[in-house]
């Protein structure tokens, strides 16, 4: 499977996130109200016919220098470290702070994750008093701020924040791979490489030895 076109990044801040409702302890800070304003002021390579707000996307992160900051692959297993550990805990947390987000597939290797991500549409709240969250989406909209980018963005800064307080040397790469998903075909291609990813480590395009 060849790999998906690079793109910028949107995460270079340690501006984080999130809100009330979780069910794990929530590893985000409510910061990103000025993560947002800092990513609405920068220049984006992604395609202008594209907003990035609806639709199912395939996503690669790496760490900078593909160094294997979230563990190692011995056996056939994936070992997590601490900040590969924290990294889980902010995926599996998506659906119960961004309910735009869904994530339909992830796996977290030693200096990437890969996840299938389904962007849903925003639903009406107009008839209802808004939320916090709420508030904050409608800027992300006015702003014009692609959805996938910004929670890309966060889930980036959380990790780096993470490492920040807890003194572990950690960076990721400035810019992140994305493949917008055609047909079932290509979901299925996809979904089978993220399945496999763990058990192919050593013929991955971004394998690289520690």
């Amino acid at each position: 499977m060849t790999c998906p076109q690079r793109h910028k990044t949107k995460g270079n801040k340690t501006h984080t996130t999130y809100w009330a409702g979780h069910v794990m302890p929530c590893p985000f800070k409510q910061e990103r109200k000025t993560y947002t304003m800092e990513l609405a002021k920068r220049k984006s390579p992604r395609a202008t016919w594209l907003d990035y707000n609806e639709g199912e996307y395939f996503v690669t992160v790496c760490t900078q220098g593909r160094k294997h900051f979230f563990g190692n692959i011995h056996q056939g297993k994936m070992l997590l470290s601490e900040i590969g550990k924290h990294l889980v805990a902010c995926i599996e947390n998506t659906p119960y702070h961004q309910p735009h987000i869904r994530i339909v597939q992830y796996v977290v290797m030693p200096n990437h994750f890969h996840a299938m991500i389904k962007v849903e549409p925003q639903p009406d709240t107009s008839c209802r008093v808004p939320t916090k969250a709420d508030r904050l989406e409608q800027k992300i909209k006015i702003q014009r701020l692609p959805l996938l980018s910004a929670y890309i963005g966060i889930l980036k800064s959380s990790v780096t924040k993470f490492a920040n307080e807890n003194s572990i040397q950690f960076a990721w790469q400035p810019r992140f791979h994305d493949h917008i998903i055609r047909g079932i075909e290509d979901r299925n291609n996809i979904s089978q490489y993220i399945e496999n990813n763990i058990l192919n480590w050593e013929t991955d395009c971004f394998y690289k030895n520690s």
